[in-house]
């Protein structure tokens, strides 16, 4: 897929499917592959393999191939597949490649492992990753890489196949003055959570990544559908019903945005799994406190 073609089609909802392990944490391809199937019974625009909710950090290079491979064969061309990509230079690119091998459609880059270093460092890493492949790339600003509406032009003037910004900062103050500085030169992503539709679609976004399409895809695109008209009034109660209270849980502990939507798809009969370390699965207590939670979004389920 051409990265225009790639940017064109990201109009939506885009999913990060979770990466399901078995209890001994070894990869559950079957599992991905059951998930994948019940996800694409619903009208995303594109789904990322491997990314922040798939666990990058915790795969090794096969397993992230083996991942892309699952995906690209269960999706089957009917919308676009964006691995990710990252840690350091000659493993971003050999991860970017092996992506485009297996026939994914764009790469969605992550920060480099060592935070905060030199903008120019920053845009060389950026361009050596998007330099690895034809595919259309996306930069996901998230953790440490918060950059300046001037860094984010540079690297738009200097990556022609960068196509889209992925924001994970949930600073739309900050955001938007990138916007301004930027224009239409990319496609703007808010990617910071499900909870950030209301303040993302404020502004002009039309586009988000969800990582409750794991479990209710149905919700996803409502929030979508409801944020793109401007029926707050609508909006605002699935928000402090189902949303927010989810949100507050995975605010809880780092890295549970991962391990509590791991477990609602448990509760509901998809393949979770654990999580792998640095992350934690969520106590006993937090389970219930879940289990009480998804009673209420059944509707979407």
């Amino acid at each position: 897929m051409q990265p225009n073609e790639l940017r064109q089609k990201l109009q939506g909802v885009i999913s990060f499917p979770v990466t399901p392990f078995r209890k001994d944490l070894s990869l559950d391809l079957d599992g991905l592959r059951r998930n994948l199937r019940s996800l694409l019974q619903h009208p995303i625009c594109a789904v990322v393999a491997a990314a922040g909710t798939g666990e990058l950090y915790s795969l090794s290079d096969v397993e992230h191939l083996a991942v892309v491979t699952t995906t690209v064969e269960e999706v089957n061309g009917r919308v676009p597949v964006i691995a990710g990509a990252g840690f350091n230079p000659p493993i971003a690119t050999e991860l970017a490649r092996q992506a485009a091998t297996a026939g994914a459609d764009g790469i969605l880059a992550f920060p480099p492992y060592y935070p905060s270093p030199d903008d120019d460092g920053l845009i060389a890493y950026y361009r050596g990753i998007a330099d690895a492949t034809r595919l259309g790339l996306l930069i996901y600003s998230r953790d440490w890489f918060n950059p300046s509406p001037a860094v984010v032009e540079k690297l738009a003037q200097q990556i022609p196949n960068l196509i889209a910004w992925k924001d994970g900062q949930a600073d739309v103050r900050r955001y938007q003055m990138i916007r301004q500085r930027v224009g239409d030169r990319l496609h703007w992503v808010g990617g910071a959570g499900d909870d950030m539709v209301p303040g993302y679609y404020s502004i002009g976004i039309r586009t988000y990544t969800s990582s409750i399409a794991n479990v209710a895809p149905k919700l996803s695109l409502r929030l979508h559908e409801l944020a793109s008209a401007g029926k707050s009034e609508e909006l605002t109660p699935l928000m402090n019903e189902l949303v927010i209270p989810l949100y507050a849980l995975r605010a809880r502990r780092k890295g549970y945005e991962v391990s509590a939507m791991k477990a609602m798809m448990d509760m509901i009969g998809l393949a979770g799994g654990p999580v792998r370390p640095p992350l934690v699965d969520l106590r006993a207590d937090e389970v219930e406190t879940l289990r009480a939670m998804t009673e209420k979004w059944r509707p979407w389920l």
